[in-house]
């Protein structure tokens, strides 16, 4: 029998993932001779041998490839023979200009885990334990190929016994960028809040005691820095709100293992295997009845963020006292997430009362994940550690930088068939977090090796995401916001054709220069047509009428009585339902001064929020929506009227919801029913609008995207009626359908200007 030889190529998600160490084994286990090594393209394998052992090693390399390798092609050639004497690993070798894919930072695995809580483990209690299937990754790599030395680990030097277990392929180590142990690896330590080191020989013991004490830490962990305290000491939990000035928005809870979730939350299959897999992101989970933690946790919600512990510093943190601690990211309120030293010193001053340090550097800073699911799928709401920078696929695109919107902002480059969608930067809303979205950016071009030929950004002329863009002496391709959200959809759907749109969300640019929020479009991905949309309501006081509902309120109400000719009841009625306040806001309304239009979704929303008596002031974004859904109840069934009038386009007026609502209130009926109501006349709207587009268009795909979709009981009664009336409904699931997913939109449109000539190459 004639010996063969194949040179192979595998590119993918094929580095620091033990790959190499798995094709030397499985190459070795067939009797195969050659080598294997790390390149700018993916890894390349040289392999000779008989052609029955060549193909079983094939088909194990396509069929059970390495837990965190994600393999996208396989290409072979045949060879002359070379007639090599053994199997090696070859040194990494680097061509410029290629594209390199990394993994995303993993959940500590399980055969580590119990590395760390062995009591004869040399490893026992380490913090920074990890192997090629878990650990920092993306948020440790300065620049490719990823070795030690491009890595923030290179200035520990491995101790004689992890350099045998890096060097040893058979060694779940072999390659193990930040492989280290308690004799040569980075250490932990405690600081005060002033900064100054303690003389702790047991940190973790101490930040234990410490927590059940009631005090809160900064935890320095994988990609940033956490607030941390125990969930169960009230006392602690209002300490941490009131010092981060965190009045109501919701703080994540991490817990000590699957058995406390399900003692809190109601925890489905699916969800199971979120919470317990290699990402182990934050899933919005809804409580129990028992449930009984602090309502300071999550203010007014039905629901809480969890996650399980993913470091080991998580792991070894909990303790039979110690079952669910707070763990909410470290930044003042509106700031990116604290991930270098000083600058947590200096930025939570006043908010903790120790740091729980280690000087592992963080190069780019990785935030929490957070998902839901909804329908039996998984929803994601913010992409970051466990999901960053795994790549999407899309051929023949050019390379673009999309720039994102301005609200939980994501930036994209694509190159060789790769979009590459950033981490969560934050809202680009002041200087610090500009710059660290720039920064972010600066990285990407780096690492892979990305000069932009195209510029994508939002029409807002006011985003600092578009002032970026217009830095650019290159092509620059202007994309409408709620175009971009459709897109982001169909892209993730693979639909091209032309599809019924319907985006709802807060704010977004239009090509009128108002803005929009509660569309209706035919799409495709070249370009769109707005066929209908929710009335035009002025924002008394611009972008104030978003923190104070009342505003929106007294607006609806306004018109309403404005357009049924009740003008003679208007001040009296508004002095009755909101007093001085209320008639200050029809001065800013009659003076039309600082009264921009919009047909919001989110708008409406606040509206109603208001009138319900949920609130008055809006602390965080979409707080007034999502404590009214938290209220609402999927079995309640009755709804509102409203009136569609057909102009150029249709126009949806909801007034007569608004003055349902206040006649109910005025009946005594709960909040619960004007809040399930008022959903499920949006409900009901938008099933009849997406029936009249059809009618019209004959086309029955309908696509669903914009922040207000994060809404459970609207998208589930939505895509129930849709399918009822038998449209193809599609949503989002691997990308946010807030502004998170934007910036694929945005590359998928620019992209289609270019291919239909349409834009001007420099």
């Amino acid at each position: 029998m004639e010996k063969m030889r194949n040179f192979i190529v595998v590119e993918g998600i094929v580095q620091g993932v033990g790959f190499r160490p798995f094709v030397y084994n499985l190459a070795k286990a067939f009797g195969l001779k050659g080598w294997v090594n790390n390149n700018s393209e993916g890894v390349y394998i040289d392999v000779e041998g008989f052609e029955e052992d060549i193909d079983k090693f094939m088909q194990a390399l396509e069929n059970n490839p390495p837990p965190l390798s994600r393999i996208g092609k396989i290409t072979m050639k045949a060879d002359k023979v070379l007639n090599y004497s053994n199997f090696t690993i070859k040194e990494s070798e680097q061509s410029l200009d290629k594209i390199t894919l990394i993994s995303p930072d993993i959940a500590t695995c399980s055969e580590c885990v119990e590395d760390v809580l062995n009591l004869y483990n040399r490893r026992r209690g380490y913090v920074f334990t990890n192997c090629t299937n878990c650990g920092p990754r993306f948020s440790i790599i300065k620049e490719l190929p990823y070795d030690r030395r491009k890595t923030t680990m290179k200035d520990f030097k491995m101790c004689k016994q992890c350099n045998s277990e890096y060097l040893d392929p058979t060694n779940r180590r072999f390659h193990a960028q930040p492989n280290a142990c308690g004799s040569c690896g980075p250490e932990l330590w405690i600081e005060d809040f002033k900064g100054n080191r303690l003389e702790i020989e047991e940190p973790i013991s101490f930040a234990q005691n410490m927590l059940l004490k009631g005090e809160i830490f900064a935890i320095k962990g994988l990609g940033g820095f956490h607030l941390a305290c125990d969930a169960m000491n009230e006392t602690s939990v209002n300490n941490l709100r009131e010092r981060k000035k965190r009045p109501f928005k919701p703080l994540a809870v991490m817990m000590k293992n699957i058995e406390t979730v399900k003692k809190y939350c109601r925890v489905n299959q699916l969800e199971e295997e979120i919470l317990t897999g290699i990402k182990k992101p934050i899933l919005i989970l809804d409580q129990k009845e028992s449930y009984n933690l602090s309502e300071e946790i999550a203010p007014n919600q039905k629901t809480i963020g969890v996650m399980l512990p993913y470091t080991p510093i998580h792991v070894l943190l909990f303790s039979e006292k110690l079952k669910v601690l707070i763990m909410t990211s470290a930044n003042v309120n509106g700031l990116p997430i604290e991930y270098k030293d000083d600058s947590a010193r200096s930025g939570l001053t006043g908010i903790v009362d120790y740091f729980l340090m280690h000087n592992r550097e963080i190069h780019v800073p990785v935030d929490d994940s957070v998902l839901k699911v909804i329908n039996k799928q998984q929803i994601i709401i913010r992409r970051a550690r466990g999901f960053v920078p795994e790549p999407f696929i899309y051929n023949d695109i050019r390379n673009i930088l999309a720039c994102g919107s301005n609200m939980k902002n994501t930036f994209c480059i694509s190159k060789e068939g790769f979009l590459f969608l950033s981490q969560f930067n934050g809202d680009l809303e002041n200087l610090e977090t500009y710059e660290h979205y720039k920064k972010n950016i600066e990285h990407f071009k780096n690492i892979f090796s990305f000069s932009p030929k195209f510029i994508a950004f939002d029409m807002h002329p006011g985003y600092m995401s578009t002032k970026y863009a217009l830095e650019y002496d290159l092509p620059r391709i202007a994309v409408q916001h709620h175009h971009a959200h459709v897109v982001s959809c169909m892209f993730e759907n693979k639909l091209e054709e032309k599809v019924i749109g319907v985006c709802f969300d807060g704010t977004g640019y239009g090509i009128d220069g108002k803005i929009w929020g509660g569309e209706f479009l035919i799409c495709d991905y070249l370009e769109f047509t707005r066929v209908a949309h929710l009335d035009y309501i002025k924002m008394p006081g611009g972008e104030k009428a978003i923190k104070e509902p009342f505003r929106m309120a007294v607006s609806y109400l306004y018109k309403y009585l404005s357009i049924n000719n009740i003008k003679k009841e208007v001040y009296d009625r508004i002095f009755e339902l909101y007093g001085n306040k209320g008639i200050n806001i029809i001065n800013i309304l009659n003076s039309n001064i600082n009264c921009t239009d919009t047909s919001s979704m989110g708008r409406l929303f606040d509206a109603m929020a208001n009138i319900i008596g949920i609130t008055d002031l809006v602390t965080y974004e979409g707080q007034a929506a999502i404590e009214l859904e938290a209220i609402s109840e999927m079995s309640i069934e009755d709804s509102y009227n409203y009136n569609v009038i057909k102009q150029d386009m249709y126009i949806i007026e909801p007034y007569e919801i608004i003055i349902g609502a206040i006649n109910d209130k005025t009946k005594g009926l709960s909040g619960k029913i004007i809040a399930s109501k008022f959903q499920n006349t949006i409900v009901n709207l938008t099933v009849s609008m997406c029936v009249r587009v059809r009618q019209d268009s004959d086309i029955n795909e309908v696509v669903l995207s914009g922040g207000v979709f994060q809404n459970s009981f609207l998208l589930k009664k939505i895509c129930c009626k849709l399918k009822h009336n038998n449209f193809k409904v599609y949503t989002h699931k691997k990308l946010p359908c807030n502004d998170g997913g934007v910036a694929i939109g945005q590359i998928i449109i620019a992209n289609a200007l270019i291919d239909n000539n349409l834009i001007e190459n420099k």
